[in-house]
C-alpha cells in the first residue's frame, strides 16, 4: 500500500500461483559482482516448478525486504518487452532488461522446462538506493498464467469489469489427439509403460488416484508403523496424480485441478514405488536425482501435466469420489475418472528425463551460451 495525494484509489491485483512463488530467490551481492551472472546461474536452479514461460521480476537495492517488495511489485507491470526492443533502450535499466531477456531465453529452458526458445516473456526491474557496501537483489518469477486486474475507485459507484471477448483473441486450431497415444489406465501394465518414450504425448482415460504432500506424509507414516494402507487405497498397478482440486461450483465435477510441483514428493517416491505397487505418477516440473533413480530402479514412469492450466485440465475429469483422509480437505485422496487427459512422458521407465535432455539440446541449438559437457 502506498499513500499518495489525491481523491482516488488505484487497485492492481495479481492472483499468483504457489509454484512460481516458491521459486523466489534473494541474495546480497558485492557491489562489484555481476548481476547478470547471478541471474543466469540461478534461473536454471529454479527448475520448471514456476511454469515457464513467464515474467521475471527483479528488485535491486534498498534493503533485503525492500528488494523483495520491488521484485514482487514489478510483476504487476504489463508485458512490454517487445515495445522496448522496437524503440531501443533509453537508460541502463532498460539495457539490463534486454540483456537478461536475451540471455535467459538462450538458456533453452523453454515452456514447462521441456526445452525451447522462450523461457521468459518479459523481465521487469525496480531499483532503489542502497548502502555502498552491499547490493541486495531479489528475483521472483511469475508463471505462464498471468492473472491481472486493475481498476480505480473514484466514489461514483462500484467498478464493473467486463470479461474479454473471445473474438478479440486469435483463433487457435489445436488438436490434442494428433500424434498422441491413448492409454487406458484401468488396463495399463508395466510392459506397456516400458514402451513409452521421453517427450511422448499421451491421452489418459480411466481411473487414477490423487494425493500430494499431506496424503503422502500420512501414507508413509502408516507404512512405517506397519498399519498398511487405509481401506480403499490400493496403489497396485495404479497412477497417482499430484493434485489438490478446488471445490466444484454449480455443475462442475471438480474445480480447477492442475498439477502441483512433483519435486516435493521426491522424498516419498522410493517407498511408494517399492512398497505399494504404484507404477506411475503425474505432476508438474522436473524430478530430482533421487526420484529419477527410484523410477529407473522400479521401472515406473513420471508423466507431466501442464502447469498453470488448472481449469482446462479439470475438463478431462468426468467423476470424482473421496477415498481416504477426508479431513485433509483438498489434500485428501480421491479417485478421478478421466477422459483424454493430456500428459507428456517426462521420465521414462529407464530413467531418462526430458527436463534434463530437452533444455540441453535447445541450449546447444540456440548456441549463444556455451554448453558444458560432462564426461
Amino acid at each position: 500500500m502506498e499513500l499518495v495525494p489525491g481523491d482516488q484509489v488505484e487497485v492492481r491485483l495479481a492472483a499468483k500461483g504457489g509454484g512460481s512463488e516458491n521459486k523466489s530467490k534473494f541474495t546480497i551481492l558485492n557491489p562489484s559482482d555481476c548481476l547478470v551472472d547471478w541471474v543466469l546461474k540461478t534461473v536454471p536452479l529454479m527448475g520448471a516448478g514456476w511454469c515457464p514461460p513467464g515474467m521475471l521480476g527483479i528488485g535491486i537495492g534498498g534493503s533485503a525486504e525492500k528488494a523483495m517488495l520491488m521484485a514482487k511489485e514489478s510483476l504487476l507491470g504489463h508485458i512490454d518487452i517487445h515495445e522496448l526492443k522496437g524503440r531501443g533502450p533509453a537508460n541502463p535499466i532498460e539495457e539490463l532488461r534486454l540483456e537478461l531477456f536475451e540471455k535467459v531465453n538462450a538458456l533453452g529452458i523453454g515452456a514447462q522446462g521441456l526445452g525451447g526458445l522462450t523461457t521468459v516473456l518479459d523481465v521487469k526491474i525496480e531499483t532503489f538506493p542502497t548502502h555502498a557496501a552491499s547490493l541486495p537483489v531479489a528475483m521472483i518469477p511469475n508463471c505462464a498464467a498471468t492473472r491481472h486486474a486493475e481498476f480505480t475507485l473514484d466514489g461514483s459507484g462500484p467498478v464493473s469489469l467486463a470479461p474479454p471477448l473471445l473474438s478479440d483473441w486469435p483463433a487457435i486450431a489445436y488438436d490434442a489427439t494428433a500424434g498422441a497415444r491413448r492409454v487406458n489406465l484401468d488396463q495399463v501394465t508395466r510392459e506397456e509403460i516400458a514402451t513409452w518414450q521421453p517427450g511422448e504425448r499421451l491421452l489418459l482415460s480411466g481411473r487414477l488416484l490423487t494425493g500430494r504432500d499431506a496424503a503422502h506424509k500420512r501414507l508413509t507414516d502408516l507404512l512405517n508403523s506397519g498399519a498398511g494402507l487405509p481401506d480403499g487405497v490400493d496403489l497396485r498397478g495404479r497412477f497417482i496424480y499430484y493434485v489438490g482440486p478446488v471445490d466444484p461450483v454449480r455443475d462442475e465435477v471438480v474445480g480447477p485441478a492442475g498439477p502441483t510441483t512433483a519435486t516435493r514428493m521426491d522424498k516419498f517416491t522410493e517407498q511408494m514405488l517399492s512398497e505399494t505397487g504404484l507404477i506411475g505418477m503425474i505432476g508438474k516440473a522436473e524430478r530430482g536425482p533421487v526420484a529419477i533413480e527410484a523410477i529407473r530402479r522400479h521401472q515406473a514412469v513420471y508423466l507431466m501435466a501442464v502447469g498453470g492450466a488448472a481449469y482446462l485440465v479439470a475438463k478431462a475429469i468426468k467423476s470424482s469420489r473421496l477415498v481416504a483422509f477426508g479431513d485433509l480437505g483438498m489434500e485428501a485422496i480421491r479417485e478421478f475418472e478421466v477422459l483424454d487427459m493430456p500428459v507428456t512422458v517426462a521420465v521414462d521407465s529407464r530413467g531418462e528425463s526430458v527436463h534434463e535432455t530437452g533444455p540441453a539440446q535447445w541450449r546447444a541449438r540456440i548456441g549463444k551460451i556455451p554448453v558444458t559437457v560432462e564426461s
